[in-house]
């Protein structure tokens, strides 16, 4: 693919990183091959896990083609970058377009990058995984490698102001691959999920301890943070849910 746009968005991003003082703990980005098609799943616990999810693959020379919903691509100003960008539209309605092209992606190549909880996590836990990731990885025949974020909730996220202050620490995780066969996606995405929830564990505990004390807002209850629980986040979830639904309902009667 030609890449018109993206080198100069990746030397925009390096420099901001610096502007904004931030120190890399990344781990494991030996296992991005430096060529043939490779899907990378990542957790998701903010807005700018995008910008930061494509340095997983940047010390392979690699550039990650995102899947990422369709409001996006329609947005005036996003759309055009977006696609630019080769990224893949999902309509969350009908996935079998978004599946097929990030498998032909995949087959010509191309590293591609997939959420597999779908929408952001308020908890900063694993939510429930679909199990498109490894369907994608089997019918395109290329290993699945899990990748874990931490630090990017800190900028930007649900539910809190976002905080671009200098000096945060971004930790990026890469695993070692998973080879799924579509035999039994339920299974393999169970795998998925427990082999990212060891590695989130392993990461948050080796995050430096000042920027995460006790009751920390970016930090799991389950590790002494005052973020939702896994159950008050789907709560959450829920009337998020319930008022778009109102305002999709009012604008239509208008």
């Amino acid at each position: 693919m030609r890449d018109l746009t993206y080198p100069p968005i990746i030397v925009t991003a390096k420099t901001a990183f610096r502007l904004l003082g931030q120190r890399f703990a990344m781990t494991g980005t030996e296992h991005v091959p430096r060529s043939g098609g490779v899907l990378l799943a990542y957790n998701h616990i903010g807005y700018v896990d995008f910008v930061y999810g494509g340095l997983a693959a940047n010390p392979s020379g690699r550039k990650v083609r995102f899947m990422a919903k369709r409001e996006l691509f329609d947005h005036r100003w996003t759309g055009p970058l977006m696609r630019s960008l080769h990224h893949i539209e999902v309509d969350r309605g009908d996935g079998v377009q978004s599946f097929q092209t990030a498998v032909d992606h995949l087959r010509a190549g191309e590293a591609v990058g997939i959420f597999p909880e779908a929408t952001i996590s308020r908890s900063f836990e694993l939510k429930d995984f679909k199990t498109g990731t490894v369907r994608i990885a089997a019918e395109a025949g290329v290993p699945l490698l899990p990748v874990i974020l931490w630090g990017t909730q800190r900028m930007m996220t649900k539910d809190h102001d976002k905080d671009f202050s200098r000096g945060k620490t971004i930790a990026i995780s890469v695993g070692e691959p998973l080879h799924p066969t579509g035999a039994d996606p339920a299974a393999e995405t169970r795998a998925l999920k427990e082999r990212m929830s060891q590695m989130l564990d392993s990461t948050i505990r080796a995050y430096p301890e000042p920027e995460q004390p006790p009751g920390s807002w970016w930090l799991p209850a389950s590790y002494g943070g005052s973020a939702p629980t896994p159950d008050e986040a789907l709560r959450l979830d829920a009337e998020e849910k319930r008022r778009r639904a109102e305002k999709r309902r009012a604008a239509r009667k208008k």
